[in-house]
């Protein structure tokens, strides 16, 4: 009797470790804690932030069990982490430069898709202190103006459209996306600054978006696709299908994104 209760204290301490095995199992799939769960990354300019988030939830409750996480940036430097080796499933770039970057090393699968466009315009803190009115104004000695930098595209975009104006601007600083611009400009660290009229929408209260003719000169086009490498590129495809379709458009259009 004494050997088999040692038996059945070994097969039950056996049986335990197996299953405490079974509950922290990973695979390479995606999956984790044996649930089935699945992680879907997304690398998305800056710009795109509130819409995707949105449309990121919609996806999620249409695919029980799948997380869809993101990571916002300034798309020059989403394009290089990708190029590195990143993990991600999908690319979102606020201009097609960016997404050349990526498609050039061979890291896209298929043919970028352009989802929608977008176009700058003046943000200034909230009673516009510094009497900005048109994009010359940003001319001015004494206003303290905060652009995007050059290699973003919101940075060349504004580039563009002081151009087109035939306007030298100095900038007290230059961001490394168009977030970090519009927070500046709210928290009246700058007068001005050229931000999409997305983000001025999305941070209505905050800051006042002044339109200004020049703009037209300077609209930036999104392109999408999935990676090469996704790691979920079953998913990848249907997100990137899901952004394209009437409900993708459609938040779009109501964040203030203009049709490609």
């Amino acid at each position: 009797m004494r050997r088999a209760s040692v038996a059945a204290v070994a097969a039950l301490s056996l049986a335990a470790l197996a299953a405490g095995c079974g509950d922290t199992k990973d695979d390479k799939s995606g999956k984790s804690g044996g649930s089935g769960d699945k992680t879907l990354t997304v690398f998305a300019a800056a710009s795109l932030t509130e819409t995707f988030t949105r449309l990121g939830k919609d996806f999620e409750g249409t695919h029980p069990g799948l997380k869809v996480r993101f990571n916002f940036g300034g798309s020059s430097a989403l394009a290089q982490q990708i190029t590195q080796g990143a993990p991600a499933d999908v690319f979102a770039a606020a201009s097609g430069t960016t997404m050349k970057t990526v498609a050039d090393a061979g890291d896209v699968s298929g043919q970028p898709t352009v989802f929608a466009k977008n176009r700058l315009v003046i943000a200034v803190p909230k009673g516009d202190p510094g009497k900005v009115h048109a994009l010359a104004d940003l001319a001015g000695a004494k206003l303290k103006v905060v652009l995007c930098a050059e290699q973003v595209p919101c940075g060349a975009a504004a580039k563009q459209a002081l151009a087109a104006a035939r306007l030298t601007v100095k900038p007290v600083s230059q961001e490394q996306d168009v977030k970090a611009v519009l927070t500046k400009v709210r928290l009246g660290e700058a007068d001005a600054g050229l931000v999409y009229r997305t983000d001025a929408k999305a941070a209505t209260g905050q800051v006042e978006g002044i339109e200004f003719p020049e703009s037209a000169k300077a609209i930036n086009s999104y392109p999408i696709a999935s990676l090469a490498k996704a790691p979920q590129s079953a998913l990848a495809k249907e997100f990137v299908q899901y952004v394209l379709s009437q409900p993708g458009k459609a938040a779009l259009s109501e964040a203030g994104f203009e049709s490609p």
